[in-house]
């Protein structure tokens, strides 16, 4: 399939391209795209780009390697880059720290944008400023583009796609279940966090991850209550998924999630996709056993405590990776990541129906985060996404085009109805 023309110099730039992240990212897109691929790697090391090129060059001899951008964080050297390029892939975190010049410039150059962040509060701020930018230049953003929060948001997607060809039904009540997910942070995962909770105080923090704090439009729809028991223990008993607990990153995903039941109704181009107004999402994590998962949940909870005192990040920025390690990608590639989720069709039937999902992905979180990021790039460059007219978008608005592109590099989607 040919690429788009654009008129631009490079069909894709990563930025950060030497990080550990941005690294994988570069090498999945070696590996995969069409050697025809216009791109550039971007950075502020020209030695370290260059060394970057020349594994490139032993990955595929037989195709042109990247060419090299040196590029500093500011407005002026961004937003150049980014007139250069239809997409711009950013790797460069803590990006409530770095990212708001590549958002910047690529919200007002018509630029496609994608990013790896967690951060949800970060990820407000952009929207609050330069959503309209976006809008007015046709600018397709998708932050949170990564292991958080695609996963989510497209088995998310893909229960409702379910529900509404084989149930003609809109969903209700989603619990999405991190079944597997064995990798270790890296550096740039672990400054993110820390940076987090230096840079937002708790009641912003708390704020942004609210049910629909990103969502363009309200819900007032009441979700399910949660019982006095879970409440304390943090344990729930989820039929189709078994004993679950809370989940480290299930704010994060669920924000991104409710967003997309946000655009879904209001963009007339998406509200075919709609997932209907009695809608709820809630993510949780398995729990091996009862004391495990009460362990899991107080462990977040005084962690996170414990994360708001300056000396204990201190601490722990001694006894991480650094920015830009992580873990030994040759162990990695034999890891295996799992996420299940089950929704309740939003109607009443003679037979109770349930709809069942799962995404699942050998490698690490960072080998499925390159291959989100590449393969959202793919999507704009290669498929039809002319229903996305510019703005701040989700990974499932991509759509089925999206997954289909994944499932070519070894994600899997499933989904079923059962009967319970």
């Amino acid at each position: 399939m040919p690429f788009k023309q654009h008129g631009r110099k490079y069909d894709l730039v990563v930025f950060g391209a030497t990080g550990y992240t941005g690294r994988l990212t570069v090498e999945h897109i070696a590996t995969s795209f069409p050697p025809d691929l216009k791109w550039a790697i971007a950075g502020r090391s020209a030695d370290k780009l260059g060394q970057l090129v020349s594994h490139c060059k032993t990955l595929t001899p037989d195709r042109i390697p990247p060419e090299i951008e040196v590029c500093s964080l500011s407005d002026e050297d961004l937003g150049a880059l980014a007139r250069k390029t239809f997409c711009l892939i950013a790797t460069v975190g803590p990006y409530a720290l770095f990212g708001e010049h590549a958002f910047k410039a690529c919200a007002e150059t018509g630029t496609h944008y994608l990013d790896c962040t967690p951060e949800v509060p970060w990820t407000l701020t952009m929207i609050k400023k330069y959503e309209a930018a976006a809008k007015a230049s046709g600018a397709c953003m998708f932050p949170q583009c990564a292991m958080e929060s695609a996963p989510s948001d497209l088995l998310t997607w893909k229960l409702a796609e379910e529900a509404r060809s084989r149930l003609s039904s809109q969903i209700g009540q989603v619990v999405m279940d991190l079944h597997e997910l064995p990798s270790i942070p890296s550096g740039g995962t672990f400054a993110t966090v820390l940076n987090l909770f230096e840079k937002f105080p708790l009641h912003v923090l708390k704020q942004s991850i609210e049910p629909y704090a990103l969502s363009p439009v309200a819900n007032h729809h009441a979700g399910p209550k949660q019982s006095f028991w879970s409440s304390v223990t943090g344990l729930s008993k989820v039929p189709g998924l078994g004993l679950l607990s809370t989940s480290a990153t299930g704010k994060a995903n669920a924000a991104i999630v409710f967003r997309t039941w946000g655009l879904t109704k209001q963009e007339p181009s998406l509200q075919k996709e709609f997932y209907g107004p009695n809608f709820s999402y809630r993510e949780l994590m398995k729990a091996g056993n009862p004391v495990a998962g009460i362990l899991m949940h107080y462990s977040l909870i005084i962690g996170a405590l414990l994360l708001l005192l300056s000396p204990v990040r201190a601490l722990a920025r001694k006894l991480v990776f650094k920015p830009g390690d992580g873990p030994d990608t040759e162990k990695a590639k034999k890891e295996y990541i799992e996420f299940r989720a089950v929704a309740e069709p939003d109607h009443e039937t003679n037979t109770r129906n349930q709809v069942f999902g799962k995404l699942s992905y050998t490698g690490s979180m960072y080998y499925l985060t390159a291959a989100l990021l590449a393969q959202a790039a793919g999507t704009l460059l290669q498929d039809d996404s002319a229903r996305l007219t510019g703005g701040i978008y989700t990974p499932a608005c991509l759509g089925q085009a999206y997954i289909d592109r994944l499932q070519e590099v070894g994600v899997k989607f499933e989904t079923e109805v059962r009967n319970l």
